[in-house]
């Protein structure tokens, strides 16, 4: 009986040799270890990170490796000591960060970032897929990587976890704003954003009722600011209304009912993000020459072209211009504006999905158990996944779920 055993536990290992290998991950087990690269943000604007000590500490906990670029937590006050003593290795060589098997940072890669990806790695980072170009993609594809838009994530609840904690702080992070741009400091017209007795309150317009829309529309409710909220949407209005837990004025995007709120705005915000590409423009150039003078627009949508005609794009050192007697602020990325807390909400997300791939044999095996996640993953061993991306640029994509049944 026992060498009967024995015979079969030897077949199973023969076979098992031949069968094809996983090169992606290391294993999570007493003898490998998983190693976690993050590199320092070279793109303008950018000054979140990845993982933060808390969590980079939680990773090597659990037997894993984190290295860490130099410097690559400095802009979101994160010190290379807060790091070292979290248990990550400081590399001083970009390079030598890259050779990690996975690598996780914010933005998407550059293209010379992309020269020094290796076959088989993971990439996790934002994916925008409305500003890539075909020769963009394809370079990633030649990579013959495996890359996730952390953008795409979804939860067990099919929310997409990223978007929904960025869009929380960019709509508390715009009212502040406003508030700021309001005061005769910022060169605005010197009011308090809110209302205090005997003074009548701010008129805020939002236009978008998504999650930026109903988290500024809830700070700027705080404040003691008359709030008018515009969609196309009506489930979106009335989810928001309900969100709030109380009336506010909102309104399908009627022109008419649009321009009067409009003549009468301190601030206007935008955050309609178009399903594909561009948001649409909702408020012409002509409808902003008639807002009151030193009124306020904050276009949130400026990433995706804007959702004001007069929007051009700023910069956080230069965030602001003034057309038609109108401020303009159109900074992309809102959320770098408060990167620490930005870059803990991110690093909340990223650390479980790290430590359930550290608990995998492979990728492959993992994506097959959490379509959540395969949702995220728009290149599977250089090939293209992402059927939104693929339309756009005309590149051939495959299907993951195929993709994933032939290396199972």
């Amino acid at each position: 009986m026992a060498e009967h055993t024995s015979f079969g536990f030897g077949d199973l290992a023969r076979q098992a040799s031949l069968q094809p290998k996983e090169s992606l991950l290391e294993v999570n087990s007493p003898n490998k270890t998983l190693y976690i690269g993050v590199p320092k943000e070279t793109t303008l604007q950018e000054h979140r990170i990845a993982l933060t000590p808390s969590s980079v500490q939680q990773l090597v906990n659990n037997g894993n490796e984190v290295w860490i670029e130099a410097d690559a937590g400095k802009p979101a006050k994160f010190s290379d000591r807060e790091y070292s003593e979290a248990g990550a290795k400081i590399c001083y060589s970009r390079e030598e960060i890259y050779k990690a098997n996975i690598i996780a940072k914010v933005e998407p890669p550059t293209i010379e970032e992309i020269s020094l990806l290796a076959p088989d790695k993971l990439l996790i980072s934002a994916l925008q897929h409305g500003s890539k170009s075909s020769s963009y993609v394809k370079s990633l594809m030649q990579k013959k990587i495996n890359a996730i838009g952390f953008e795409y994530l979804k939860d067990a609840d099919g929310i997409f976890p990223i978007i929904r904690s960025m869009s929380e702080i960019a709509g508390i992070t715009a009212i502040s704003i406003a508030a700021d741009l309001l005061s005769i400091r910022s060169g605005g017209k010197g009011e308090l954003l809110g209302g205090v007795s005997g003074i009548p309150p701010t008129e805020i317009v939002i236009i978008g009722a998504g999650t930026v829309g109903e988290y500024a529309a809830k700070a700027a409710i705080g404040k003691g600011a008359i709030v008018k909220v515009f969609d196309n949407s009506l489930a979106k209005l009335r989810r928001l209304q309900s969100n709030l837990g109380q009336p506010i004025f909102t309104s399908l995007i009627h022109p008419k009912i649009l321009q009067k709120a409009l003549l009468t705005a301190d601030v206007a915000i935008g955050c309609i993000r178009g399903e594909e590409g561009r948001s649409p423009v909702i408020v012409s150039e002509e409808l902003v020459t008639q807002m009151k003078p030193s009124s306020v627009i904050l276009d949130i949508s400026i990433d995706q072209g804007g959702v004001f005609e007069t929007s051009e794009l700023t910069t956080h050192a230069s965030p602001t211009f003034v057309k038609h007697d109108v401020i303009h602020y159109c900074v992309p990325n809102i959320t770098s504006n408060v990167c620490r807390t930005a870059s803990y909400a991110l690093s909340n997300i990223l650390t479980p999905l790290l430590l359930k791939i550290a608990e995998s044999s492979s990728i492959s095996s993992f994506l097959l158990t959490h379509p959540e996640v395969r949702n995220g993953v728009y290149i599977y061993k250089g090939n293209l996944t992402n059927q939104h991306l693929g339309k756009r640029l005309s590149i051939y994509q495959k299907d993951i779920d195929l993709l994933l049944a032939a290396h199972a």
